[in-house]
């Protein structure tokens, strides 16, 4: 023990104890997913606190030194069972509580662990626990101690970002609530008997508490809730709190604020119901909350029918390419995303197949490298090594008559945090939506690309839109890049439309009676009929054409310029109704297994076919703003385009009140009514309609004329906490400047403009002095185009991403692939044989060419 003792004393000088703010990995390894719990349990450095498994902690000393380790390890206690244990605990309650980790919230599962930790010293791994340290020198024991004790009780990074404890109950105050104004209008409620005002629907009934009127909820995409009246009397009114009948009792209601969209507290309810002659002290409940409502579906959500395929056992699968992922609360998207892009071969030989070159090549902090992350789960994945049953629910307990399904799997919490740093929607444990977190992670692996193999080039494509002025009939060519097909559902085409009709009758009927409303009838759509809707010109009725000089009618059409080695498309299935509110489309599309787009392929310039001079249309003007002749706050009499930020463009109040009412990003309302040249409401809704898609459609709005280049406001200065986030992102300073100033310096829509344009931002090319290529180099040869793939086009599927709930910001996600001809069902941790695949149900569909 004299020479152990004599090692710590020449390593103490390395030996650190953890700082607030300092990064402890000790639950997970930095380049596997390797854990206390695994064999072999998890080294954690005493001096860079990074965690590595024992495969790799060698790796680790060689390359930087350090000697002394924190071994933590983890042996699973049998678990006791719940009904009959000896201790005489009661059995496991159902949930009461829309929460996770408190009382009468979800079960957390909480194993239990005997644990042991000691100081590993290598390389001839020497163990010190904590009674050796007794018998050392004081200032050995005092400092390895103090080590040891702030490692173990420092919080993790893991567990920072893990969803311990959530209360999807808690809810904030009303902003409207202390001042509502209740009008004096003589109303009473009685205590039962409610109708809907318009429908007499006489459940999901919301009273409003500024005027006492009784109208039903919203309608739910599968005809269930109500008629919207009460959102639409919100719409009419202004009147902004409501309060859910049949919830009332002396604890409380539901209360929803339309204004705030959200259900929200009214610590002034007992006045306002009192207003209208509710007394809460003699109210009892006679409806579900809200809150009873979603604990019933998250109950729901995972089980094999929610996925359509309860008729049948499904055989657990397991080994190389079937490992599950942990769901780490609403990560079901990147779960089915990344199962799917890891069965692409470009993603399998960029990050698995190099997976040792990367790993050498991994800075010292690897936890923050995208490509060694990246590559951790890709191999974590296909190599089989956590694709194992997961254990036992306990000794005692029945033996389940089904197999589970449930794997140990990984939970990739590192990458997780890595991917959606910075990012306001997938940096935090709310749903998104599939669709755009595949389009965010491709936008990733394209700025991480920059130099060298780019596995995303697998579904890039070339999109040709031709377009031809009417009068003229000259034709206008434009490219552009995309990777996702979009593919319209036109629900006018559904082939069982008298079904679908007497399915409203009935649904009707039972709401004029008060019966229970019947089982739902979904639209069956053609696929047919989609590739029509996507294929068929589109007219342009203001389109300004530069070969007349005017404005006048055209058509557009959008056709592929190349076809790339996968293709993905996306169901349009979320839409808005007729009130603009979100909802989604229960809809059937008999999408094939096999594919051919040869003929949506664009031919380009046709001979003798004219084009259209290329002369910029005349700016919009606004009454108030004129494009030549206003000097900015920095203008001069050369150079006229700064503009004083005095002068705004003039835009009409009630149109953009009601755009925003609606629900859109203010800014996108504001370029709505500017690019619409305040022509009223209509104009300015297909003006929105039509650039949703855009990806600076939530952006501030930038008059004609002014400049967003670097360097345009000398007095102009910037958050350096937000420009080292940004440049941490592998973004250089004067990008990270250039979308700060794009979004008024607030780091969360910075970080939103950055990737939505990318390729604007390949123009600013950073040489090593820091500038920009087009300060340092004015005569350098303008960036080569996109790189794209060619081919047939003629694809078969092989994946597919379903959805299921009212909207992509809620539900669950899952991914069915197809594999050695079975298709496999990944459904979290599940991971499954299919036996009936709803391939007419999905979302993301996932296509690879065919090779003749």
């Amino acid at each position: 023990m004299a020479e152990v003792s004599e090692v710590l004393m020449s390593v103490l000088s390395t030996i650190r104890v953890p700082r607030p703010g300092d990064r402890v990995h000790k639950d997970e390894c930095a380049l596997s997913f390797s854990s206390p719990e695994s064999e072999g349990g998890l080294y954690v450095c005493m001096n860079s606190f990074l965690g590595f498994g024992s495969q790799y902690v060698d790796r680790h000393h060689t390359r930087s030194g350090q000697r002394a380790y924190l071994h933590i390890s983890r042996t699973r206690k049998a678990p006791e069972d719940d009904e009959n244990s000896g201790s005489g605990d009661p059995p496991k309650k159902k949930p009461t509580r829309l929460a996770i980790g408190i009382e009468g919230g979800f079960n957390v599962e909480q194993e239990q662990y005997e644990e042991e930790v000691k100081v590993v010293l290598f390389p001839d791994r020497q163990e010190v626990t904590s009674d050796d340290l007794a018998t050392m020198p004081d200032v050995v024991r005092e400092r390895v101690s103090l080590a040891m004790a702030g490692l173990m009780s420092a919080d993790s990074v893991s567990h920072a970002l893990q969803v311990q404890q959530w209360d999807g109950e808690l809810r904030a105050e009303s902003r409207h609530a202390v001042e509502l104004k209740q009008l004096n209008n003589g109303t009473k409620i009685p205590p039962s008997g409610w109708r809907c005002e318009v429908c007499d629907l006489q459940e999901n009934l919301w009273m409003n508490l500024s005027d006492g009127r009784v109208f039903c909820g919203r309608r739910y995409f599968d005809g269930s809730g109500g008629n919207n009246h009460a959102l639409l009397h919100f719409q009419q009114t202004g009147h902004p709190l409501a309060v859910k009948l049949g919830t009332i009792t002396p604890d409380g209601a539901d209360v929803y604020s339309y204004d705030e969209d959200d259900m929200v507290l009214d610590p002034k309810l007992p006045e306002h119901l009192s207003h209208f002659g509710i007394d809460m002290m003699t109210m009892e409940k006679t409806e579900h909350t809200m809150t009873e409502l979603e604990i019933a579906v998250n109950q729901r959500v995972g089980e094999w029918e929610v996925i359509q395929e309860s008729g049948a056992t499904l055989r657990p699968l397991s080994g190389p390419g079937l490992t599950g992922m942990k769901n780490l609360g609403n990560s079901c998207y990147l779960n089915s995303v990344m199962q799917v892009l890891f069965t692409v071969p470009d993603f399998q030989s960029k990050y698995v197949s190099n997976i040792d070159k990367i790993f050498n090549e991994a800075p010292s902090d690897p936890t923050q490298d995208f490509k060694t992350q990246v590559a951790k789960l890709g191999y974590g994945l296909l190599s089989g090594e956590y694709s194992k049953p997961a254990p036992d629910p306990g000794e005692g307990s029945e033996p389940s008559s089904e197999p589970r399904g449930d794997q140990v799997g990984i939970a990739a919490r590192m990458f997780k945090a890595l991917v959606g740093r910075g990012h306001p929607e997938f940096s935090t444990n709310r749903q998104q939506d599939a669709q755009e977190f595949l389009l965010h992670f491709i936008n990733m692996v394209e700025r991480n690309c920059r130099s060298g193999v780019n596995p995303s080039e697998a579904f890039r494509f070339l999109v040709e839109e031709r377009i031809v002025c009417q009068q003229s009939q000259k034709a206008k060519y434009t490219q552009r890049v995309d990777y996702i097909l979009q593919l319209p559902v036109p629900m006018d085409q559904a082939t069982n439309t008298e079904e679908l009709q007497e399915a409203e009758r009935r649904r009707e009927e039972a709401d004029s009676s008060g019966a229970p409303p019947p089982a739902p009838v979904r639209a069956c759509i053609p696929f047919t009929a989609c590739m029509a809707a996507l294929s068929e010109p589109e007219t342009l009725t203001d389109f300004w054409s530069s070969a007349a000089q005017a404005k006048t009618t055209a058509t557009k059409t959008t056709r592929f310029a190349s076809f790339p080695d996968h293709m993905v498309i996306q169901v349009k299935k979320f839409t808005f109704g007729q009130d603009w509110v979100p909802k989604k489309l229960d809809v059937s599309i008999d999408v094939p297994d096999t594919l051919d787009l040869t003929a949506l392929r664009g031919t380009g310039q046709q001979p003798g076919e004219e084009l259209l001079p290329e002369v910029a249309p005349p700016p919009l003007m606004t009454p108030d703003v004129e494009v030549k002749g206003i000097l900015g706050s920095h203008g001069n009499e050369e150079d006229d385009s700064l503009y004083s930020p005095l002068l705004s463009p003039v835009l009409d109040d009630s149109t953009l009140s009601q755009l925003c009412e609606m629900g859109f990003p203010l800014e996108a309302c504001r370029k709505a009514v500017y690019y619409t040249g305040n022509t009223g409401i209509d104009a300015a809704m297909n003006w929105v309609m039509g650039h949703m898609d855009d990806p600076d459609f939530s952006a501030p709005l930038v008059l004609p004329g002014t400049s967003s280049a670097p360097g345009t406001t000398p007095t102009e200065s910037f958050s350096e906490e937000h420009l080292a986030t940004i440049v941490s992102m592998g973004f250089s300073r004067d990008q990270a400047t250039r979308a700060l100033r794009a979004t008024s310096n607030v780091l969360e829509r910075a970080v939103d403009w950055i990737f939505s344009h990318l390729d604007d931002l390949e123009s600013m090319e950073v040489s090593e002095g820091g500038r920009s290529a087009a300060e340092s180099e004015g005569s350098r040869e303008p960036p080569p185009g996109p790189k794209v793939r060619d081919g047939p086009g003629k694809y078969e599927l092989f994946a597919f991403i379903s959805h299921m709930g009212t909207s992509t910001m809620c539900g669950h996600y899952v991914c069915h692939i197809k594999k050695d001809q079975q298709w496999i069902i990944f459904n979290d941790q599940k991971v499954c044989a299919s036996e009936k695949p709803p391939k007419d149900l999905g979302y993301l569909y996932f296509y690879r060419r065919v090779t003749e």
